[in-house]
């Protein structure tokens, strides 16, 4: 099983792909500095093999780069930053 990972900035999102296909996705809202994560889905046929975690990591890793602070809105995103506490820097004081 091969994943990748492609940000598609013009639908503010971070795309997983399966073997070629769409596994899930993190959706965002950017704001000046800030970006808010509000939404990630991992597909039902790809549910429970780990998937969210790498596309989360790509997700704030990206967000990093860009010199994003980040509010984590999406359950999913604040338990993956409160289990690696290497992220919590991201968070805008307000952001979980």
């Amino acid at each position: 099983m091969e994943h990748a990972i492609a940000h598609q900035t013009d639908k503010s999102r971070y795309v997983l792909t399966v073997d070629g296909v769409e596994a899930g996705a993190c959706h965002y809202v950017d704001a000046g500095t800030t970006r808010e994560f509000n939404h990630t889905v991992i597909k039902d046929a790809f549910r429970g093999q780990g998937l969210s975690a790498p596309l989360i990591k790509a997700a704030l890793d990206d967000a990093r780069g860009v010199g994003k602070q980040v509010i984590a809105s999406c359950s999913a995103v604040a338990h993956f930053i409160e289990k690696n506490p290497e992220y919590r820097d991201l968070l805008r004081p307000e952001g979980i």
